[in-house]
């Protein structure tokens, strides 16, 4: 599986948008701060957003379009997945292998 997803940090202002094909270990890596870069340095740590693909062209594909759309509309698509903006990270699991 391939995904793609939306990071925030604490005050829900900053989006980040990204793909993975290990939705666990990548977040974890942000919360670490493993790699420096615009998520460490704006502390961008709480997933609010994922989708799931099976095939990779289309994952990169819908992150290219979800970085070009407007902050709103990537708001409005956040709140219909995720209604409160809760880190759902814990409810992925724990396996960071």
């Amino acid at each position: 599986m391939y995904y793609v997803y939306i990071l925030t940090n604490f005050t829900n202002r900053v989006l980040y948008v990204g793909v993975t094909r290990n939705l666990i270990k990548r977040v974890f890596c942000h919360k670490s701060h493993v790699v420096q870069g615009f998520s460490s340095s704006y502390n961008v740590t709480k997933l609010v957003y994922y989708e799931q693909y099976t095939d990779i062209r289309l994952a990169i594909a819908r992150e290219k379009q979800l970085k070009r759309w407007h902050r709103e509309w990537k708001i409005n698509l956040i709140t219909q997945f995720n209604k409160d903006w809760s880190d759902l990270y814990d409810t992925l699991g724990v396996d960071v292998t």
